[in-house]
């Protein structure tokens, strides 16, 4: 959580925005996303640029290279590099500040990827910069400028302070999940560089981001190998959405913490469009709970082993269809799957204690996800066993 003075920065930032005459909260949060990702990308290379300095060595694999830019070829439009830094464009005089980012660092940051399809360039296609005028622009950035980016700790906490506000405004029915028990989940889980990572629902991707964090930590030696170290970039983790906005800043958060191509795909789980089966060896996910679907929106093999409309009992399902057999997960429940009477909740939780091990059950406290909502969860630690 954050309080106090940093919580207050974030409010001016917002509010500034929203005063600026763009209010609906998800593109608020979606423009402050696009200026702190250009801030943090040009934090990162200056301390790879002060670490290779150190060590003697050029610094290979620059976002901004030396010389001329060339944002596009027809018309042609190019630039300095050193332009489309922050360091160096938040100085200028706020006009030309915002010509510049929209005329330069905006197009640019949008083809970060060496050209690949890559998760980020598919969902930043067709972003826009919508930030109005000059003197929004200046009292936003000089607003970035005076919290400490370089915590990524506070980074955490900053992003998932603005998700609650889209949350609070009840928009999209984004729903976030409190850091601390994500990273109490991913703890318990311990994940590997072995592991396959799934989130089915996966929104800013804070669960992929604590399991990266974790095995950051506890297998440094390990990405030191290249091979590891290029799973670790682009294959390790997955994760699904149908929210545009919401797999943009996932893309962008896994960017901006060094995994540069995971699998993040635009995919209705628990639709025919999603055909994977056994696949995986860690899901973590905190799935919809509050949803009704109907039935011919639903896979047909999920409605084999569940008839039922609910979403929390057909995510179940699907994580047992999606895992390996030896594949473990940990999800959110609402109490309702523990404790339901009805012939599906009875279904899905004989699978999970005879068909396969159910190793925890975590009870929570009812208000531990409000103000989005008051119902009591727990938290499903199991392993696929398949009989």
């Amino acid at each position: 959580m954050i309080t106090g003075e940093m919580k207050n920065k974030v409010d001016s930032i917002w509010d500034t925005i929203w005063t600026g005459g763009i209010t609906s909260p998800v593109t608020v949060l979606e423009q402050i996303t696009y200026l702190m990702f250009m801030k943090l990308l040009d934090d990162n290379q200056l301390k790879a640029e002060a670490n290779a300095s150190l060590l003697g060595v050029p610094l290979k694999n620059k976002v901004f290279q030396d010389g001329t830019c060339v944002i596009s070829e027809n018309p042609r439009v190019e630039t300095e590099y050193k332009n489309l830094r922050w360091n160096i464009f938040h100085n200028f005089e706020p006009g030309e500040m915002l010509t510049n980012i929209q005329t330069y660092v905006f197009p640019f940051i949008k083809t970060i990827g060496d050209g690949k399809d890559t998760a980020f360039s598919r969902y930043m296609k067709d972003t826009v910069f919508l930030i109005p005028t000059a003197k929004v622009l200046a009292k936003v950035v000089d607003g970035i400028d005076a919290m400490d980016m370089n915590n990524k700790d506070i980074m955490g906490d900053v992003y998932e302070y603005l998700l609650g506000k889209i949350a609070a405004a009840g928009e999209n029915g984004q729903f976030r999940t409190p850091r601390h028990i994500i990273n109490m989940m991913v703890e318990l889980m311990q994940p590997t560089l072995k592991d396959s990572i799934l989130d089915p629902a996966m929104g800013s991707a804070g669960f992929l981001l604590s399991s990266a964090a974790y095995i950051s930590e506890h297998q440094k030696k390990e990405l030191m190998k290249t091979e590891n170290m290029r799973y670790f970039k682009s294959g390790l983790f997955s994760g699904f959405d149908t929210d545009q906005s919401m797999l943009r800043i996932g893309a962008m958060n896994m960017m901006t913490h060094g995994i540069d191509n995971p699998f993040i795909e635009y995919r209705d789980s628990l639709s025919d469009q999603n055909p994977d089966k056994e696949k995986y060896s860690l899901i973590l996910a905190n799935p919809p709970f509050k949803g009704s679907l109907d039935y011919d929106t639903v896979s047909a093999d999920l409605l084999k082993v569940c008839k039922t409309k609910k979403t929390e009992l057909l995510f179940l399902t699907l994580f047992l269809r999606m895992l390996k057999i030896g594949g473990r997960c940990a999800c959110i429940v609402p109490d309702g799957v523990l404790f339901g009477s009805s012939t599906a909740h009875k279904a899905i939780r004989k699978e999970l204690v005879d068909g396969n091990r159910l190793e925890a059950v975590i009870s929570m406290p009812s208000g531990v996800f409000k103000p989005y909502a008051g119902v009591s969860t727990a938290i499903l630690i199991f392993t696929k066993t398949g009989h």
